[in-house]
């Protein structure tokens, strides 16, 4: 018994959006780091942060419907 729901969707853009934006924070503080630019240091690491919430946000969305216990 498959069933297709919206929180699929919901649940792929999320990974998708965090793992994009995990790539996007390390290539941008790297460069920050390398060129010795604060912002650019700043604005990679914002980057990693919202990747990180987004990915765990995901993993909580999906381990709601079945519990550990």
């Amino acid at each position: 018994m498959v069933t297709q729901t919206s929180d699929e969707r919901v649940l792929l853009t999320k990974m998708l959006g965090g793992l994009l934006a995990v790539i996007v924070g390390c290539m941008l503080t790297a460069v920050g780091v390398t060129f010795e630019s604060t912002g650019v240091t700043i604005l990679g690491v914002l980057f990693l942060a919202l990747g990180a919430v987004l990915l765990v946000l995901k993993i909580v969305r999906r381990n709601l419907g079945s519990p550990l216990t």
